[in-house]
C-alpha cells in the first residue's frame, strides 16, 4: 500500500513516479477491464485518468509518446488477447504464434495512444490537472481513434466510449452516441476519465465518489418500454463449432441444424424473414461455376437443387438472408472468392447479393502475400486463395421483408461505414462466426453491435455459428439473445428503426466537430489560466 500511495502522490504533485513505464503498461492493462467480458467500468476509467494524468510530468513530447505507447501495449494486448485463441483453429502454423501475435499486433495500435499522448502534451503543455488539461486529452482521443478506424485499412476494435455501454436492457450513457458519434463517446469517457483521476488525487473523497455514483446512475438508467415491430423474424444459431466448419463430412449436418432450426411456427404463407449466420451454409447457392465445385460442398451437386430444398424448408412468405461463400474465376480458374450474403426467396430465388468490403487481415486474406507465405505465414481460415474486397454499404430491397442493411461479422465494429446514407434501410443484419474469438471476443463484438444501433437509429440483427445472436432495438436495448455454445432460434417481431439520428445525416464528421470544439474550448481554458 505505501508503493502505491508513492505512486499516486508522485503523480498528484506533477512528477513522474519512478519505474513509469512499467506503471503505463500496467495502467493499460487496468484500462481494458472496462471492456466486455469484464466491463470494470470505474477501474477502467480510473486506470485511463490515471496515465492521463501523467502526461503533463513528462519531460516534452517524446517522452509524453514513449508512456503513451507504452500504455497502448498494455491496453491493447489484454483487450485483444481473443486474437490468440484464433491460432488454434488452423493448422498452417503452430498454435503457440498466437501469443506473440497479440502483442506483435498491439506495436501499431499502440501508435495512437501515443499519439493521443503527444497531442495533450503540446496542447496542454504544464497545465497538470486543470480543465484544460482534460479537454484537450479528450478532443486528442477522439482524433487518434478515428485515425485508428482508417489508418492501413483500421482497426477499430473496443473504442473507449464502450465502457459507457449499459447492461443489456439499457442503453447507459451511449444513449448519447445519436448526438455524438462513437470516437466523440470515447472522447466523453476519456474527459471522465481524466475529471475522475483529478479529483481522487487531489483528495477530494466527497466529489469522486459524487462523481462516480451519477456515472453509475447514467450508465444503469432505465431505458423503458420500446415499440413493437410488424414484421416476424426467425434467428438460427446452430452451435456449429469451429472445428466443424471446414469438414466436409460435417457439410450436410451443419445444415440440418439450421433447418431446423428454421421451421415455420406461424400461419402458413406468413411474410416471416429468417436469418443464418456467416460460414454455417457450405453450398454454392449461384449457378454458373464449374461442376467440380458443387459436387464438392452442394447438396446433390447441384444448386437449383440446395436452393430449392432452402425454400420447402422455410415455407411460403420467407426470406432467407444466409452467409456463404461466391466464387469469382478467370477462365475456369478460381481466383478468388466473396464473403457474401444471399437473400433467397420462398422460391428459391435470389433476390439480392451483399458482399463484405471490410475484410480481416490474415483471416480473410493474407498482407504482402509474397513476402509472408515463403516465411511459412498463413492465412487463419483455410485456403491459399484470398478473399475479394466488396464494393461497401448496401441496402438490399426485401419487398414486404423490409430493407435490409448487410454487414458481415468484423464490419459492424466501423463506426460510420455500416449504412448506405443515400439509401438508408429498415434495419442492419449482421451475421459473423464468433466461434474462433475466444471467451472475450463474443462480447466485445455484441457490445459493439449495439453501439451501431444507438448511433445509426437502427435495429441490429445478429445471426451467429457459435453465439452471441440477438435482437438489439434502435436503442441498443436488447429484446432477444442466445449465449454462445448454445443452439437454439429466435422469433421475434423487427423492432421499428428511429428517424435519422445526427449521426446518421453527418457521419465522422460529427465527432470531428466535437474534437474540434474539446481543443477550442482547452486553449480557452488555458488563455484564462495565464492570465
Amino acid at each position: 500500500m505505501t508503493r502505491f500511495a508513492g505512486i499516486f502522490s508522485a503523480i498528484a504533485e506533477g512528477r513522474l513516479p519512478a519505474r513509469a513505464g512499467w506503471l503505463a503498461v500496467l495502467l493499460g492493462v487496468l484500462s481494458a477491464t472496462g471492456f466486455q467480458p469484464l466491463a470494470l467500468w470505474p477501474l477502467g476509467l480510473l486506470a485511463t485518468g490515471l496515465f492521463a494524468a501523467m502526461i503533463p510530468a513528462t519531460s516534452g513530447w517524446r517522452q509524453a509518446a514513449w508512456l503513451g505507447w507504452l500504455f497502448g501495449m498494455g491496453h491493447f494486448t489484454f483487450g485483444n488477447n481473443w486474437i490468440a485463441v484464433a491460432f488454434t483453429y488452423q493448422a498452417n502454423m503452430p498454435a503457440v504464434l498466437g501469443w506473440p501475435a497479440v502483442p506483435l499486433l498491439s506495436i501499431p495500435l499502440s501508435a495512437f495512444p501515443a499519439l493521443a499522448a503527444l497531442g495533450t502534451r503540446l496542447i496542454a503543455k504544464q497545465h497538470a490537472g486543470g480543465m484544460a488539461f482534460a479537454l484537450a486529452f479528450a478532443g486528442c482521443w477522439i482524433i487518434a481513434e478515428w485515425l485508428r478506424s482508417w489508418v492501413l485499412t483500421g482497426f477499430a476494435w473496443n473504442p473507449l466510449g464502450i465502457m459507457l455501454l449499459g447492461p443489456m436492457d439499457r442503453p447507459g450513457l451511449a444513449a448519447l452516441a445519436p448526438v455524438l458519434g462513437t470516437y466523440a463517446l470515447s472522447g466523453l469517457a476519456a474527459l471522465l476519465a481524466a475529471g475522475l483521476a483529478w479529483l481522487l488525487l487531489a483528495r477530494r473523497w466527497l466529489p469522486s465518489v459524487l462523481a462516480v455514483l451519477l456515472l453509475a446512475l447514467g450508465i444503469y438508467w432505465p431505458a423503458g418500454e420500446g415499440e413493437e415491430g410488424t414484421l416476424p423474424v426467425t434467428i438460427a444459431q446452430p452451435d456449429i463449432r469451429q472445428e466443424w466448419l471446414h469438414d466436409p463430412r460435417q457439410y450436410e449436418n451443419s445444415f440440418l441444424r439450421l433447418a431446423q432450426l428454421s421451421l415455420p411456427r406461424g400461419e402458413p404463407g406468413e411474410h416471416r424473414l429468417v436469418l443464418w449466420p456467416e460460414s454455417g451454409l457450405a453450398d454454392y447457392l449461384e449457378s454458373g461455376y464449374p461442376q467440380r465445385y458443387y459436387t464438392r460442398t452442394t447438396a446433390l451437386g447441384s444448386p437449383e437443387y440446395a436452393r430449392m430444398r432452402i425454400a420447402r424448408t422455410l415455407g411460403e412468405g420467407s426470406m432467407l438472408l444466409t452467409g456463404g461463400q461466391r466464387l469469382e474465376l478467370a477462365e475456369g480458374r478460381l481466383v478468388g472468392a466473396w464473403n457474401s450474403v444471399t437473400a433467397l426467396d420462398d422460391r428459391g430465388g435470389i433476390a439480392g447479393v451483399y458482399s463484405k468490403a471490410h475484410l480481416v487481415p490474415f483471416g480473410e486474406y493474407l498482407p504482402l502475400r509474397p513476402l509472408l507465405e515463403p516465411i511459412g505465414l498463413s492465412r487463419l481460415v483455410p485456403g491459399s486463395i484470398d478473399f475479394l474486397t466488396g464494393p461497401g454499404p448496401a441496402t438490399l430491397d426485401l419487398g414486404p421483408h423490409g430493407r435490409a442493411g448487410v454487414q458481415i461479422c468484423y464490419e459492424i465494429v466501423f463506426s460510420g461505414q455500416v449504412v448506405d446514407r443515400d439509401d438508408r434501410p429498415d434495419f442492419i443484419f449482421n451475421p459473423t462466426n464468433d466461434g474462433w474469438f475466444g471467451a472475450f471476443g463474443p462480447p466485445q463484438h455484441f457490445a459493439q453491435a449495439r453501439l451501431r444501433a444507438i448511433e445509426e437509429g437502427l435495429p441490429v440483427l445478429r445471426a451467429t455459428t457459435t453465439g452471441i445472436s440477438g435482437v438489439i432495438d434502435a436503442r441498443g436495448v436488447v429484446r432477444a439473445m442466445l449465449p454462445s455454445h448454445h443452439a437454439g432460434r429466435i422469433d421475434v417481431m423487427l423492432p421499428p428503426a428511429a428517424e435519422p439520428t445526427l449521426f446518421a445525416r453527418l457521419g465522422n464528421l460529427l465527432p470531428l466537430a466535437w474534437a474540434f470544439l474539446l481543443l477550442l474550448l482547452a486553449s480557452v481554458a488555458m488563455h484564462r489560466t495565464q492570465r
